[in-house]
């Protein structure tokens, strides 16, 4: 008889896994044709849709300066492609998601890296380097993502409005999309698109919310980005069943804060658990994933068995991150699960160095 075949943990990824409240899949349960044969109305109202009515509602902003995407990614890549020509510049940090250069490549953007720097006990952007930087080459788009992928810092929201003051120049383009895990207020959004009228914040429903496989985003815009509007407004409007889905998440508060609750714990214990290793270094985060550095030495046997263990993390291959796991915060049980293989490891590893 075959046994089953044991499920594999994927924590390499960000995703969430407790998955959405229970209010999104009573959502999928509704009997209503419509919302899957008719496009919206919600244009004979004057807004573009439900949800970026209730999120204008939310933030306390006018709806005009909320617009939906298919996900954080769809909204990024849209407004690289609307500013971005030919020779143009765009800074980006230098530790950052890879697909920031990918989309510059595609509209043939000339890269320039700005830094962000390790710490004592973690990661922090350079502020001072970064203006350097860009008063030396007046880029036309400037990407800040906070927290930041991978490395788990942020800015500060004092220390963003001083940066945003002396960038003012340039369209600026926020990613905050793992905002929600370390600050659940969203009072300085308001603040922010008013005061900055080149910004451009992009949040998303695919990490805090556990709805990526939904793919829903959206973009909070200050006034000058007509063009950007006009670029990615959807005439026959969005995905109704997303944006209900989205509405209930909205809507589940409760749900979510126990969920932080939990993975703040366990990121603690992780940063505690790993700094006591040998060789080992675990980094302050603001986001559902933890960056820790390990002994180069151990790199490939590592992988090796977690993979056949099926548990999957994210080894990092980068520049400066050679030797570094980035983890997604699961669940309890995952997490101590994770944490147990890894001692396990390191004391198979000594009891051999010990025997040969």
């Amino acid at each position: 008889m075959n046994k089953e075949k044991k499920q594999v943990i994927y924590l390499d990824r960000n995703e969430s896994q407790y998955g959405p409240a229970l209010a999104c899949f009573e959502v999928l349960k509704v009997d209503n044709f419509k919302n899957l044969s008719e496009y919206s109305r919600d244009f004979s109202r004057g807004v573009k849709s439900a949800l970026s009515e209730r999120l204008a509602n939310d933030f306390g902003v006018p709806e005009k300066n909320i617009l939906l995407g298919y996900g954080g990614e769809d909204i990024l890549k849209q407004a690289v492609h609307c500013y971005i020509n030919k020779g143009d510049k765009i800074m980006i940090p230098s530790y950052s998601w890879w697909y920031y250069k990918k989309i510059a490549d595609e509209k043939e953007g000339v890269k320039i890296e700005y830094p962000i720097v390790e710490g004592e006990d973690s990661f922090y952007y350079d502020i001072d380097g970064m203006l350097k930087i860009y008063e030396k080459e007046k880029p036309k788009l400037v990407l800040i993502s906070s927290p930041n992928n991978p490395t788990g810092n942020r800015l500060e929201i004092d220390d963003l409005k001083m940066v945003l003051r002396k960038i003012k120049d340039a369209v600026v383009i926020i990613d905050e999309a793992y905002t929600l895990f370390y600050n659940k207020d969203n009072s300085h959004l308001k603040d922010m698109i008013n005061e900055f009228p080149n910004v451009l914040i992009i949040r998303t429903f695919s990490k805090y919310y556990g709805l990526a496989g939904i793919r829903i985003g959206f973009v909070l815009m200050g006034d000058n980005h007509a063009e950007f509007s006009l670029f990615s407004a959807r005439y026959l409007g969005y995905n109704r069943l997303s944006e209900q889905i989205a509405i209930a998440a909205l809507d589940s508060s409760d749900y979510y804060d126990e969920m932080r609750d939990k993975m703040v714990a366990d990121t603690e214990a992780y940063i505690k658990d790993f700094n006591q290793m040998e060789g080992f270094k675990a980094y302050k985060t603001y986001a559902n994933f933890i960056l820790v550095k390990i002994p180069v030495a151990i790199k490939d046997d590592l992988k090796k068995y977690l993979t056949e263990r099926n548990m999957i993390v994210k080894f990092m291959a980068e520049d400066g991150l050679f030797n570094h796991l980035r983890i997604t915060i699961g669940t309890q049980e995952q997490n101590r699960l994770l944490l147990n293989m890894i001692k396990s490891f390191l004391t198979k590893t000594i009891t051999n160095e010990l025997v040969h």
